[in-house]
């Protein structure tokens, strides 16, 4: 059994592409977090450690695709995670992963292509708190460079899940060695090279 996480920014193709590598696998779970978060309404209670409520509901969002991809991964499903880890924020996801080696994959395409996704989605990704461009900086400038990072901009949905599927050595992370504080001051940080 094995997790793979698929994320990116929004209008990436995360929720495509999670779809049709779950449909290539013989028995997978689709953990979608734009679902996950459609479940839930109000703000946790506050917990002392994290000070912004929005980090602390995204953070409990990740916990439970986590959670779920672990009760699927038990019963001998393979398990495709989806949602926007970028920046810091992918340490502490890393540190909810609930096994030893996991699949992370990037989807980077470029700001056109993300705008004309975007257009094309019946939900706009972008508005007044970000836009595409403050979250591609992100996820290049401040995105810890491991796992398969895959610049999507000319790759059909299904061309991506074949990169995905070609060559899984390159998506194979061990999270415990990367949410270490050791690892954090080592990463290298940046666009791909």
């Amino acid at each position: 059994m094995a997790l793979f996480v698929i994320t990116g920014v929004p209008a990436s193709g995360k929720s495509t592409v999670a779809r049709l590598l779950a449909d290539r696998l013989d028995r997978a779970v689709y953990v979608s977090g734009d679902a996950l978060k459609t479940m839930v309404s109000g703000e946790p209670e506050r917990d002392p450690d994290v000070r912004d409520p929005v980090l602390q509901t995204l953070l409990l969002r990740y916990q439970g695709a986590l959670a779920l991809a672990g009760v699927y991964l038990n019963g001998g499903f393979d398990v495709i995670v989806e949602d926007v880890i970028i920046g810091q924020v992918l340490r502490h996801f890393l540190s909810y992963v609930p096994v030893q080696e996991m699949h992370l994959v990037f989807l980077d395409p470029d700001a056109n292509a993300v705008a004309k996704r975007d257009s094309e989605r019946s939900k706009t990704a972008y508005g007044e708190r970000f836009n595409a461009r403050q979250l591609r900086d992100v996820l290049r400038l401040e995105t810890a460079h491991i796992g398969l990072w895959l610049d999507s901009s000319d790759l059909s949905p299904e061309e991506t899940v074949e990169r995905i599927l070609g060559d899984l050595s390159a998506s194979r992370i061990v999270p415990s060695r990367l949410s270490s504080p050791v690892a954090r001051r080592r990463r290298r940080f940046g666009p791909p090279r």
